[in-house]
């Protein structure tokens, strides 16, 4: 499994040390290098990465107007931040960034990161070619962190599950939790059965899918049963989906 990788800060010398850094890890290259925002998505129109590293305050086009170009462009992007900034971390959610790095840090932090990269892409590898309905998780509980203490969500009731500026919302047909776990997090939790990761900021219960519709060129839109709420789905995932049910 390779990941192409794309890193973009004005800073130099931090592009070496997150390059010699990242090509330590089996199965990540760096595929391209950008002093500033609009060079970086120009590389990203070009190379379309699997991930890329972005500082926030760049010269021409700063880091979280790069972020919203590259989710219209490819919503599979995964974006890291990496910036000496803790006060954009709101702004680097809204568009679904999948991490937040505030310089300095340690190389384990950036490790940790990578690792998760493979998991998730690891996952999504075995559930392509899993047979639907199987493998269901043997409790029908999902236990979430919230604001008072920990929370035990019913499986069964989970309709989908987004991420909301810096939090996870979960929806059920009764009521919304809020927490601070990742959707990835959830994700390794709930495993296989009948969840789908249909957008960088969706899982959806496929038992709960009403109706798909076109929304956009690359997205569609998910109307789910019991719920005003609706889903994205891209469209690589839409043909994923397709082809787990032929």
């Amino acid at each position: 499994m390779n990941f192409k990788v794309l890193i973009a800060d004005d800073d130099a010398g931090m592009c070496k040390l997150l390059k010699k850094a990242i090509e330590k890890v089996d199965g990540f290259h760096v595929v391209g290098e950008a002093s500033d925002g609009e060079e970086a998505f120009r590389l990203v129109e070009k190379l379309n990465p699997d991930i890329v590293f972005l500082d926030v305050e760049m010269p021409v086009l700063n880091g979280i107007e790069c972020a919203n170009m590259i989710v219209d462009f490819n919503p599979l992007i995964k974006i890291i931040f990496v910036t000496a900034y803790e006060e954009y971390m709101p702004e680097a959610f809204k568009v679904y960034a999948f991490d937040y790095m505030v310089k300095p840090f340690k190389m384990d932090r950036l490790y940790q990161t990578l690792q998760h990269l493979k998991n998730i892409a690891l996952r999504q590898n075995e559930e392509s070619t899993a047979i639907p309905g199987i493998n269901k998780p043997e409790l029908d509980k999902l236990l979430i962190r919230g604001k008072e203490g920990v929370i035990l969500v019913d499986i069964d009731d989970i309709i989908l599950i987004q991420r909301e500026d810096r939090n996870t919302v979960i929806i059920t047909s009764h009521e919304k939790y809020v927490t601070s776990d990742s959707l990835g997090q959830i994700e390794e939790k709930l495993g296989r059965w009948m969840f789908f990761r249909s957008h960088k900021s969706y899982i959806i219960n496929l038992s709960k899918i009403h109706k798909i519709f076109p929304y956009g060129r690359w997205t569609y839109l998910v109307k789910l049963k019991n719920t005003d709420v609706d889903a994205l789905m891209t469209s690589d995932k839409y043909e994923e989906l397709r082809k787990r049910f032929k």
